[in-house]
Parts: structure tokens; C-alpha cells; sequence
């Protein structure tokens, strides 16, 4: 249940913060539903984005919701749920990726799948999940067979890649794959003149996704060997920001091209929170106010926080201190878990809901350390920000950054 975009519950509100859950429980629901409950591990934030697009264009239809059951991860309570063949489509493609996650752990033997039998058994449940993924998006008329040529062309391209070698090729497979699940949420909401900005909103989102991953994951790749996408063609850290910043900018374009219904959580997620997705994974604020004369900080100039070579350090960067590595020094570096000690964690961490509220929590397969999506909550309500910024008018939402452009087309 992990993913780019992690809003914090307290800042989504009452409204969008049941109306997120809805998404998420009608995804894991529908996965339940369809394919068992094994398949229920595959949920995701991201994934969950499909079943909201497809809502924002329908709207509220009649037969949209229906009230699920108990649960544990909802602490016993009932709820309503989103349904339909957006939830459906959305579980669909997060069955088809999990599958190719799950050939690709057994093709690097990670963990317990570098035993023969468990890696025979992890083969079967991948092929399993494919078909049974491809048998959905049928069944909701998307050719999954997209997906499954952009994560087997990814080997490929990652192969070859080296110094010079643009990061965009790299980026390409995740692009596609994304682009065609957003444009597909268009023919099901029967608004065909939607498929042109939401492919293209999705093709942004699957390169700063696969961006994302890639700056977070580079300090720990770097320790333990492993392929990382920046390292290997040479891209720096600015570059990949800069590409970041304008995927976001994009995808802010390209939703206002597309006609909604009700687009405001979708704005919400797609435009706000994208831009905190990518201030957390740099380690930077996107508020344009300087702090007020004589306020505690830490000093201007070459020893600024986030400052290239510094490191978070404000005394400098004398021991070469990677850039991103807080005070303690350089964090340690844990034996990751295999994919089934991974998903027996995330289902502890999500009934715990140590993912929301917790300050910190370790990641279930890389066992990093992660901030819970609460864990800091800042211009949560529009009367601690109105000094700065105006209220967003589409969703409600304070500017995520106070420079008074908040992205919306208001």
C-alpha cells in the first residue's frame, strides 16, 4: 500500500480524506473480489488513482458506492467504498505490475527467492496474477498486454543504459505503461476527448514516478551495489529535480485540458500532493516566503540546508557526507526482506496503521526508514495559511506553495 503520493489525512480534510478511502478500499476490495484475498496485497496509493480519474469524469453515478463490511485496517468499522469498472480497471494494473515485480525479485534472487522452491512458487503466483489481471482489463476492455511489453522492454533499456544515455529512455517504459491506464479511465467515463491530456498526465506521472523511486533509492543502491537509474547514465540530482519540477507543471497543464465532473480530488492528488511528493523525496520546501528577519535557522549561504555537497549539514560537508544524510551521518543500511517476508510486514504495518500515524516506520522489503504520511502536518487548515496564500477554489486546499500560484485554473 505504498506509492508517490501519500497525502496526510489531516491535510486532506474530512470530505477528500473519506472520499480517498473509499478509492483505496474499493481497490482492495475489488481485488479481493475478482481475484482472492492473496491478491489484496497488491493495493496501492498510486494505483488508486485510476478509480479516482475514472469517478472525476463520471461523477457521482448512481451505484458508485456501496457499504463495505467491517474491516481490520479500518480498526472494525464499516465504510463506503468506491466500485465500478474503475476500481476494477485500477486492480488490473496493479495485479499485471505486481506480477512483473514478482519475476523480476525472483530473477534477482532476492531474499527467500534465491531458493529453487520458493522462487518456483513465486513464479506461479506471478503468472497466476497476470493472467488473472489480464482477464479484468478485458473484462473492463484494456489490453493489459501495454503493460506487459513496457516492464519487458525495461530489462532491456536498463541493460544497455550507461553514462550518457538519457534518463528518459530509461523512463520510457514506466511512461507508456502509465500513460495507457490514464487514458483508458477516459473511454470508461465515455468522454473519448479526455484520452489525449490524460495519457499525457499519465506519461509525466510514470516519469516522476519512476524519478522518484530513483533519487530516494540512490544513497542505498550506491552501498549495496544495486542498479540505479541516476547512477548509471550520469544524472545528476538537479537535472533530475528539474525534470521532476516540469512533470509536475505538466501534469497541472494537462488536467486542464481534461473536462471533469467533480475533479477536485483529483486536483488535489494530481497537483498538490505531486508537489509534496517531490519537495519530501529531495528534501526541500516549496514555499517561495523567507523566514522573517532575525528567526532561528540555519545559516544563508554554502551551509544551507539542501545546499549541493552539504548534506543537511549547516557546518559543511568536511567527511564527504552524502547530500540528503541527516545529522547522524550516513544511515545504516539493513538487509533488505524477501517479497513474501515484504508483504507479510506491509500487512502488519497497515493493520498497526503505523503507515498514517506513525513519526518513522520501516519500509517491508528495503527496510528503510519512512515518515508516516501524518508525520508532518503543516497548513493543514486555510485559516493558518490565509497571511500567505489564498484557498485553492477547486479543492478547497491551501496553496502548496505560498508564492500565490496554487495550479489551479479557477
Amino acid at each position: 500500500m505504498f506509492g508517490i503520493v501519500r497525502p496526510c489525512a489531516h491535510r486532506l480534510g474530512e470530505r477528500f480524506k473519506n472520499e480517498w478511502m473509499a478509492h483505496l478500499c474499493g481497490l482492495c476490495l475489488a481485488l479481493r473480489g475478482d481475484h482472492g484475498q492473496l491478491a489484496r496485497i497488491v493495493t496501492n496509493y498510486d494505483g488508486l488513482l485510476i478509480s479516482v480519474l475514472t469517478e472525476a469524469q463520471l461523477g457521482r453515478a448512481e451505484g458508485g458506492r456501496r457499504t463495505a463490511g467491517p474491516c481490520a485496517l479500518r480498526g472494525m468499522r464499516t465504510a463506503s467504498v468506491a466500485q465500478g469498472e474503475g476500481a476494477r480497471l485500477a486492480a488490473a494494473v496493479s495485479l499485471v505490475l505486481a506480477a512483473a515485480k514478482v519475476r523480476d525479485h525472483v530473477a534477482d534472487r532476492d531474499g527467500l527467492l534465491a531458493r529453487r522452491p520458493v522462487a518456483a512458487a513465486a513464479r506461479k503466483v506471478a503468472a497466476s496474477w497476470g493472467r488473472a489481471g489480464a482477464h479484468s482489463g478485458a473484462a473492463v476492455g484494456f489490453d493489459t498486454g501495454v503493460l506487459v511489453a513496457a516492464v519487458d522492454r525495461q530489462l532491456g533499456i536498463e541493460t544497455l543504459a550507461g553514462p550518457g544515455t538519457p534518463i528518459l529512455t530509461v523512463t520510457e517504459p514506466t511512461e507508456t505503461a502509465t500513460a495507457a491506464a490514464f487514458a483508458h479511465t477516459a473511454h470508461l467515463a465515455g468522454r473519448p476527448g479526455n484520452a489525449v491530456p490524460l495519457a499525457e498526465a499519465g506519461r509525466l506521472f510514470g516519469r516522476l514516478a519512476h524519478l522518484l523511486d530513483a533519487v530516494e533509492d540512490q544513497a542505498a543502491d550506491a552501498r549495496t551495489g544495486a542498479w540505479n537509474p541516476l547512477t548509471a547514465t550520469g544524472t545528476s540530482r538537479d537535472e533530475a529535480r528539474r525534470l521532476a519540477d516540469d512533470a509536475v507543471h505538466g501534469i497541472r497543464l494537462a488536467l486542464r485540458d481534461a473536462e471533469f465532473s467533480d475533479g477536485k480530488l483529483a486536483h488535489l492528488l494530481l497537483v498538490h500532493e505531486l508537489r509534496r511528493s517531490v519537495d519530501r523525496a529531495f528534501g526541500t520546501t516549496s514555499c517561495g516566503h523567507a523566514a522573517p528577519e532575525g528567526a532561528f535557522g540555519p545559516p544563508p549561504g554554502p551551509y544551507a540546508p539542501g545546499n549541493p555537497g552539504t548534506g543537511q549539514n549547516p557546518y559543511g560537508n568536511p567527511q564527504g557526507v552524502p547530500p540528503g544524510t541527516p545529522y547522524g551521518g550516513p544511515p545504516q543500511d539493513p538487509d533488505k526482506r524477501g517479497f513474501w517476508l515484504g508483504c507479510a510486514a506491509a500487512l502488519g504495518l497497515c493493520c498497526t496503521c503505523k503507515v498514517c500515524c506513525a513519526d518513522e516506520f520501516e519500509s517491508p522489503w528495503s527496510r528503510k526508514r519512512r515518515e508516516g504520511c501524518c508525520s508532518v502536518c503543516s497548513d493543514v487548515d486555510c485559516g493558518d495559511c490565509k497571511d500567505c496564500c489564498d484557498c485553492c477554489e477547486c479543492c478547497g486546499n491551501c496553496c502548496s506553495c505560498c508564492d500565490g500560484d496554487c495550479g489551479c485554473d479557477c
